[in-house]
């Protein structure tokens, strides 16, 4: 089968360089506030983890030229695609960031790509570059610009492609978000023709992540790495360094290469034209876990506080879902905090024992200890193939408890997934998960100054204050 002509990559270019920011729509403007809040909130307590501090050790060893912070680092700074490495890191070390939403029934839901932390962190850490190396300030207006533009990109490349790319074992967050960083620090850096061309050309080459990591410390470095990559394109090419300048076309390019091809329809929508962080949306996720377990977490919870259930009394659990939750929530028994992002047995466990599911729930020692063992060890999981036949569309799960007493309590997750465009969570609500996500980062003065200046980004002079007040030095993290 022949692979069929097109131009995505130059259209791509063309989206990237010509986009202005008077074509974001109120709504647009609004929903990318809410996700770099979130995104800011993220990076913090991403930094209080040993996975970041391992990379913030490497990079301030490593050294180099001083030009952007290195998050939990204190003030010190080392090169651009070093910090975003680090920072980008961080915004996926809870597995908590947001998610883009597709209403494509072939979709698995959820499992495209989280849009934010790499096209945020190429705007970050670009913005500082280009202060430090005197050739100006990034606005905050040119910083959102910049964070949607590779938003945007990011997000059509992944709703395009075929779901093979994913059902493969590609991470998409490691390998499309490649492209939402290389855009967003290509238009801060202000590339045109051929060298944007270039810059698209290295991020298909350069964009990785497999699936097998999930579980692992190397899960959100496929973000990180994303973001660096990105960043590292973009700079390369700025310098006359060259690729393909059709790197997503073709029988050799991205899409055909690593996802078996795209959906020829879908790319009539182009880019910019409909904006997919208003249409379809994006999720703002309510736990820090894999997207498709929310809605049953929250089912677990409404059943444990409308009967009132102790963990004394659950004699044994069983979950029946499709496999567009079972197969990529992989453990059936987590041992540690990472493994738990992934486990239907731990996440359900974890809500029947504390009635709730933070990053501070996710510690090793508690994951590992006697309840939580016990209690997952008596949690079946179980392919129901009625629930399949619905299809994937949505996530669809049903928890049936069976009590010490011998009764059994049944309860189905709301397919209106809480986060999610549907059922979105509310402004108080998210800043509560941002101040919970800074405690132990920063101060609740330099909370409402972050808060405030996020909130009055369009007219924030110099967009470097985001960076300036999230500075740092970590002390241990969990």
């Amino acid at each position: 089968m022949s692979t069929p002509q097109t131009n995505i990559t130059a259209e791509g270019a063309k989206f990237i360089e010509n986009v202005r920011y008077e074509d974001l729509s109120a709504e647009a403007l609004r929903i990318g506030r809410r996700c770099i809040v979130d995104t800011l909130g993220l990076y913090l307590a991403g930094g209080l983890e040993p996975t970041v501090q391992i990379l913030a050790e490497d990079a301030i060893e490593t050294g180099g030229k001083a030009e952007a912070f290195v998050i939990a680092g204190g003030n010190k700074k080392v090169p651009a695609a070093l910090a975003a490495r680090v920072l980008g890191t961080a915004g996926h070390a809870h597995d908590w960031d947001d998610t883009q939403v597709s209403h494509d029934p072939a979709h698995i839901y959820g499992l495209l790509t989280h849009p934010s932390v790499p096209p945020l962190t190429g705007a970050l850490v670009i913005a500082q570059r280009l202060e430090n190396a005197g050739l100006g300030n990034v606005s905050g207006k040119d910083l959102m610009l910049a964070f949607q533009t590779g938003f945007e990109f990011e997000c059509k490349i992944s709703e395009w492609m075929l779901p093979k790319h994913y059902r493969r074992g590609n991470h998409s967050s490691g390998t499309v978000g490649t492209f939402g960083a290389a855009a967003a620090a290509a238009k801060l850096l202000g590339l045109k023709g051929e060298k944007l061309a270039h810059c698209i050309g290295m991020a298909a080459s350069f964009a990785a992540g497999i699936r097998c990591n999930f579980g692992t410390m190397t899960k959100p470095l496929h973000v990180g790495r994303a973001a660096e990559n990105g960043v590292t394109a973009a700079l390369l090419a700025a310098r006359g360094f060259t690729a393909d300048p059709a790197a997503l076309d073709g029988p050799w390019g991205f899409l055909q290469v690593m996802g078996e091809g795209f959906t020829p329809e879908k790319t009539k929508q182009g880019f910019g034209k409909t904006w997919t962080i208003t249409d379809p949306g994006v999720s703002i996720k309510p736990y820090p876990s894999g997207i498709v377990t929310h809605q049953s977490m929250d089912a677990m919870l409404a059943l444990v506080l409308k009967h009132d259930l102790k963990p004394s009394q659950v004699e044994r659990v069983r979950f029946y879902a499709g496999k567009n939750i079972l197969e990529p929530i992989r453990y059936p028994l987590a041992q540690n905090h990472l493994q738990a992002k992934f486990s239907m047995p731990a996440l359900l466990a974890m809500i029947i024992i504390k009635r709730r599911a933070s990053h501070h729930e996710f510690m090793d020692a508690f994951v590992a200890g006697p309840e939580m063992q016990n209690l997952q060890k008596r949690t079946d999981l179980i392919n129901d193939a009625e629930i399949d036949a619905k299809g994937w569309d949505l996530i669809r799960s049903r928890i049936e408890v069976e009590t010490k007493d011998g009764a059994k309590l049944v309860q189905w997750a709301d397919e209106k997934y809480r986060g999610g465009p549907l059922n979105p969570i509310s402004d108080a609500d998210l800043e509560g998960k941002f101040r919970m996500c800074a405690e132990g980062a920063i101060d609740k003065a330099a909370q409402d100054k972050l808060l405030s200046a996020v909130a009055g980004l369009d007219k924030l002079p110099n967009a470097n204050a985001l960076a300036e007040l999230m500075v740092y030095e970590a002390k241990g993290g969990h």
